[in-house]
This record gives C-alpha cells, structure tokens and sequence, in this order.
C-alpha cells in the first residue's frame, strides 16, 4: 500500500467522520464496529490506494480499522467526507497482528476544550486500549 497526495493536491485541515470498520486490533479494543467517530485530518498526502488484491487480503483479516463515512455512515468516496480521496473510504489499517495501527485522522487532539462546537464522538479510545493491552 502507498500514502501518497490527495486527491486535490493540496493540504485539507478539518472535521472528518469514521467508521469502525474492524476491532480486531488492541487499539481498537474499546471500540464497537460501526462506531462512529469526528475527529480531525489535517495532511497533504493521505491518500491511501492499494491494489485490488491487497485491499481484498486486508478485508479478509480484518485490517481495514477504519474507514471515511458520509451522514449516513456509510463508507464514501465522496471528497465532502473521504477528503483525501483514499481507496475504499480507507482511514486507517493494521499489522496482520493488529499490534500497528497506522491512520490519518488525529485521534490524539481530543480534550474538553477542543473543538466543543462540534458535535460528535470524538473519543476513540486508542490510548485507553492501547495502555491496557500494552501493560
């Protein structure tokens, strides 16, 4: 797989929703599938794209974590949404162990007075897993 430019060549900062699409990975522990979650990007290259095969392989085990959800939480292409313009809607993915958790949204810029006019879950509960299984 390859991170490379987004779609519009340029750095997109804003709000984003995803979904849990797999919890098989420790960081992803606190979480349910299908959870969904408003959290921040702000990158230039974040596109993530993969071949047919290997997207397949990652659905298979479970590595796809999350992905870009429209209003409906469905995984979209759509540039309002999935900003980057990554295959499948993906956000972010793990080792086949799920011990690497790789993903482009900042799950870490959270607290009680961060972005407070934006409705939405915004707690992914990496760290909190994380810490868990880790220990």
């Amino acid at each position: 797989p390859t991170l490379t430019f987004n779609t519009i060549a340029r750095h997109q900062s804003m709000m984003v929703t995803t979904r849990i699409a797999s919890n098989k990975s420790p960081w992803l522990a606190g979480c349910e599938v299908g959870d969904l979650h408003t959290i921040p990007i702000s990158h230039g290259e974040g596109r993530f794209i993969a071949s047919g095969s290997l997207l397949q392989r990652l659905a298979n085990n479970g590595q796809i974590a999350t992905q870009y959800v429209d209003l409906s939480g469905r995984p979209t292409m759509d540039i309002r949404f999935n900003p980057n313009g990554s295959v499948d809607a993906i956000e972010g993915i793990t080792s086949p162990d799920g011990r690497v958790l790789g993903k482009m949204g900042h799950s870490e810029r959270i607290g009680d007075a961060v972005c407070k006019n934006v409705p939405g879950n915004k707690d992914q509960k990496i760290f909190e897993s994380g810490v868990k299984y880790f220990l």
